[in-house]
């Protein structure tokens, strides 16, 4: 598994989620953060052929607003296990790309237990962690393309009143920032997030 979006100011966190047939894909799969997007989409149905079933779970930004990016990861991580589990797949392990467990449910400091059900639901499985596995490991790869490709479509398609999505596709660039100065922020905003510099 995989994640995108995480540091965007704008849209949703999308988790992509990729299964491994086991030995490699007959094309070589990167990181999708080092591949342009033309070769991104390229790659996208090798990635989708060779690791089948893929599925991409998101958290809005409302949902990022509202659980912090944690839980939102955690949320649109379920969200694309459950897909695979609609599909008949039920992982024993998954990979996480990063050093942080953001998938597996823990208690807060009152007992809850946000998303237990959820993990419960897609069979619990181990999680192990790998800082870098996007550019280790296929599978990861693979899941790390399909959640960008998923993810930049999407906010390509959202209404543009001159925010620029298909140029910055939510993320804080220069003309990004200009925008939100001028046409103030959208529903599609992280509202709890620092949008604008000081």
């Amino acid at each position: 598994m995989d994640e995108v979006g995480r540091g965007a100011l704008a849209g949703p966190v999308a988790v992509g989620a990729a299964v491994s047939p086991g030995g490699e894909p007959e094309v070589a799969l990167a990181d999708s953060k080092n591949l342009s997007p033309a070769a991104r989409e390229r790659l996208v149905l090798e990635a989708v052929r060779w690791a089948w079933p893929t599925a991409v779970g998101m958290a809005s930004a409302a949902e990022v607003d509202e659980l912090g990016i944690t839980a939102a990861l955690r949320r649109a991580g379920l969200r694309a296990l459950g897909t695979l589990a609609s599909a008949g797949v039920r992982p024993g392990v998954v990979l996480l790309d990063g050093s942080h467990n953001w998938l597996t449910p823990t208690e807060d400091l009152f007992g809850a237990c946000e998303g237990r059900d959820a993990f419960v639901a897609v069979g619990e499985p181990r999680v192990q962690t790998l800082v870098k596995a996007d550019a280790s490991c296929s599978v990861v790869a693979a899941a790390s393309i399909v959640a960008k490709v998923v993810r930049d479509h999407l906010m390509v398609s959202l209404p543009d009143p001159g925010y620029g999505w298909s140029a910055n596709k939510g993320y804080a660039s220069a003309a990004h920032r200009e925008a939100l100065a001028k046409i103030g922020v959208s529903a599609y905003h992280r509202q709890s997030w620092r949008l604008l510099k000081d």
